[in-house]
Formats: C-alpha cells, sequence, structure tokens
C-alpha cells in the first residue's frame, strides 16, 4: 500500500489566499521529503474555504519544488471550462512534470459554481459536458481533423494545418496518449466509477463515504471493467480518510476534537453539504439516521481513522480487508495547526504504521 495526500484545500472564511497557498504548498514539500507518493488538489472558484481556484498552475509551482511526488488535479471540473483551453493547459503542465502527474477529472459538484458557469445540476447537463469535453480534448491530443466544433456551452475552430510553416494544433502531452485519468466516486453504485472501470482509469472514493459503501464503490468499478474486457487491477484504487495520529489514542482523540480537523466538518461540511445534497446522508452508515446524529464523535468512531499508531494499522487494515485490497490510502488534507503535531502524524504514519501494513 502507498501513501498519498488529497487537499481540497481547507481554510476559514477571511484567511489571506497567498499565505494559504505558501502553507499548502510547504505540506506538499515536506510530503515529498517524507517519501509519499502522490498529492491531489482541488478546484474549486466559489468556495471560499475550498480556495485554489486554478490548480494547474499552483501544481506547475510546486513540481519546481518537489522532486519525486505525483501530482494530480483533483478535479478538473470539465462542464466549467472551455476544453481547447483546458487541453493546452494540461498539456503543458503535464509536459513540465515529464511523468510525475496524473489528471483527476470530473463533472464539478459545487454550487457555486454552477451558477458561476451557467451549469443546471437538476437536469445532469453537467455529466453530458464533461463527457463531451473530455471526448474533444481527448481528441484534440490525437490529430484532429479540421473543421468546426461546438456544443451547447462551447465553440471554436481547429484550423487547416500549413505544415511549411507549423501553423496547427501542436500541443500534446508528454505521457502518451494521454497522462493517467482519475475519477471519483461518492454514491455507493457509482456511475462515474463503472465508466472509469470500462476506460481502465484510476478509481477514487472520497473520503465522506462509509466503509460499507466502498465495497459498492468497487463493485461498480469492475462491472464497467468486465463489460470492456478489462480486468480490474485494485492496486489502481485511491481511498481517501481523515487520518491523524498521536502517541496514544486518547491524545489524538484530544487533538482532533479540538483542532483543524473537527472544525473543518463543524464550521464548513456539516453545513456546506445538505446545501448541496439536502441532507447529511453521505456520511450515513445507515440512512434512516437523523442529521443531528452526525457527529464529531459518529465521524471518530465511523469515517476517520484515529489513534495511536498501533491503533491506526488496526483500523487501516480493517479497511483494507473489508474492501478487500486497494492500492494507495489518500490522506485528507487539513491546516496542519499545531504544525509540529500534525507532521508528526504524517512522520508516524509513514515510519510506524505503514510499515506494519
Amino acid at each position: 500500500m502507498k501513501l498519498g495526500y488529497f487537499t481540497m484545500p481547507l481554510h476559514p472564511l477571511g484567511s489571506k489566499q497567498h499565505e494559504t497557498m505558501q502553507d499548502d504548498l510547504d505540506q506538499i514539500i515536506f510530503l515529498d521529503k517524507l517519501g509519499f507518493n502522490e498529492a491531489w488538489v482541488g478546484e474549486h472558484f466559489t468556495a471560499e474555504w475550498e480556495n485554489i481556484p486554478a490548480p494547474d498552475i499552483f501544481l506547475a509551482y510546486a513540481l519546481a519544488h518537489t522532486k519525486n511526488i505525483v501530482l494530480g488535479t483533483g478535479v478538473s471540473c470539465l462542464a466549467q471550462h472551455n476544453p481547447f483551453m483546458l487541453a493546452h493547459r494540461i498539456a503543458v503542465l503535464d509536459n513540465l512534470a515529464k511523468g510525475r502527474f496524473y489528471w483527476g477529472i470530473g463533472a464539478g459538484s459545487f454550487i457555486g459554481d454552477f451558477k458561476a458557469f451557467g451549469v443546471d445540476p437538476s437536469t445532469g447537463e453537467q455529466r453530458d459536458l464533461m463527457n463531451e469535453s473530455l471526448e474533444f480534448i481527448l481528441n484534440l491530443w490525437n490529430s484532429p481533423e479540421p473543421g468546426d466544433y461546438k456544443n451547447k456551452k462551447w465553440s471554436f475552430t481547429v484550423p487547416e494545418r500549413m505544415e511549411d510553416v507549423g501553423l496547427g494544433v501542436y500541443t500534446k502531452p508528454y505521457q502518451e496518449p494521454h497522462p493517467p485519468i482519475a475519477v471519483a466516486g461518492i454514491t455507493e453504485k457509482s456511475g462515474s466509477l463503472k465508466t472509469a472501470g470500462k476506460k481502465g482509469w484510476i478509481p477514487m472514493s472520497i473520503n465522506f463515504v462509509p466503509q460499507k459503501s466502498l465495497k459498492g464503490h468497487w463493485e461498480s468499478y469492475e462491472e464497467g471493467a468486465k463489460e470492456a474486457g478489462i480486468t480490474a487491477d485494485r492496486s489502481k484504487w485511491r481511498i481517501a480518510r481523515d487520518i491523524y495520529v498521536a502517541d496514544s489514542t486518547e491524545q489524538a482523540i484530544e487533538d482532533v476534537k479540538n483542532g483543524t480537523l473537527a472544525r473543518d466538518f463543524t464550521d464548513y461540511f456539516f453545513k456546506i453539504i445538505p446545501k448541496i445534497r439536502g441532507n447529511l446522508d453521505v456520511f450515513k452508515s445507515d440512512k434512516s439516521m437523523a442529521d443531528e446524529d452526525v457527529t464529531i464523535d459518529y465521524m471518530i468512531k465511523n469515517l476517520w481513522i484515529v489513534g495511536s499508531p498501533e491503533d491506526v494499522t488496526s483500523q487501516i487494515k480493517e479497511l483494507y480487508d473489508h474492501v478487500g485490497g486497494f492500492g494507495v490510502l489518500l490522506i485528507m488534507g487539513h491546516e496542519w495547526k499545531p504544525l509540529d503535531k500534525w507532521q508528526k502524524s504524517m512522520k508516524l504514519l509513514m515510519e510506524e504504521v505503514i510499515p506494519n501494513i
């Protein structure tokens, strides 16, 4: 099992963006030196808590300050981009990374971003836009036919190529035929993960998903793979979890209850998720639960992995055995305050937990 990192990021309202981006960069630099395999960075235009609207620019900067860690978009929300422009930006990023890049893609899910880009999620048009955009981007990287391309949101022309002066579409990714593509799933029978299975893409399960629902994620991915005649590879599967390790379980629980992990859920996720999905069902292992029962104590017992190195090792082994195996454990990002305790948590994970799994 490899360790990775997934950061939204998460910073409270009123934070100074230049300071938070430096903090986020410092986290990735630290994890690169520690030996983490990968780090993914989210994209949100209107979520002030999740304040990186241009992850490709951030990742390009991070590439210059790291040596080994693979960086990824988590995700490029395709319904919110001009695909001609995005195809070039991602290709340039992949060339800068020289293979140290994964391309996470999605349709988007944030209500403010949908409003900003004129997307009506009640119709599901974001999924159609994503599929149409992706088809065009992959085609653009594969010597597209000249002509006009358009849908309900965008239109542009691929010009006739003039070989003598090199006029035409020329930018392609460094990795052939394209960077590894990753797709995240939320619902138990995720259609996105079934599509990922058909395409052989990287499946990702986000941190909100209760353990009992994760088996459904793999079943969807495997079903898609079988339909395409592909053998599903569990080593590709990324499972994200909120994890914190301290010398003792008692200390770990105290730290998260009084720290940024609990703050981010109490002040943000428990407030924003009902605005997006209508309730807190996404967190519930039992859908008959009341929203009021989704508390920090519930999260510690049911979704988060918190404790001593021994207890965290046991919880990760239980997760691994429950789902039948996966390849990369993605640790969710939060502000590392206090810095020394969070850095110690990451060190304990890498040096004491993972070697025992």
